[in-house]
């Protein structure tokens, strides 16, 4: 069953790169007393992702933050190190958080999993953007196709 609006974020821990390696992180932690912004990519370097969605992000970082956001985060079903080193190259820094959702728990427990076997990525997360407030989805823009419709940083800013 696909999260809704008023639900609970699961307890489920993803994991972040560190300066000391992979870093588990509490998706109930992170949102513990705090409004976050989390957007979701079908894969790290593939070309809307790289090249659209994350860009979005990181340009509008602090505008997020000037509107209240506490943390900006991007999650997708790759491992910890392609996470950090796509932040990388996309000069996430610190405004960013990268999260690993690498055996696609998170994605499968909130229902947005899709299968990209057919372009062989596997099972990946759909694009969405969420606004989650103490663990509470307050705002779910899920895409119904290719493209940034409803899931865009600019999208999410007018909603905060």
């Amino acid at each position: 069953m696909t999260i809704q609006v008023g639900d609970k974020l699961p307890q489920i821990t993803v994991s972040t790169m560190t300066e000391e390696g992979p870093k588990p992180v509490s998706m109930e932690e992170l949102c513990a007393g705090k409004k976050v912004v989390l957007f979701a990519v079908p894969g790290a370097f593939t070309p809307t992702c790289s090249v659209q969605h994350l860009p979005g992000f990181v340009t509008n970082a602090s505008n997020l933050r000037d509107k209240g956001a506490d943390v900006v985060a991007c999650i997708a079903v790759n491992d910890p190190f392609v996470m950090a080193a796509w932040g990388k190259d996309r000069s996430a820094g610190e405004d960013v958080l990268m999260l690993s959702d690498g055996n696609a728990e998170f994605t499968s427990a909130i229902g947005l999993e899709m299968d990209g076997s057919g372009f062989g990525l596997g099972t990946r997360s759909q694009r969405y953007a969420m606004i989650i407030d103490d663990g509470v989805v307050s705002t779910l823009n899920v895409e119904s196709g290719p493209g940034l419709e409803v899931s865009s940083a600019e999208t999410i800013l007018e909603a905060l």
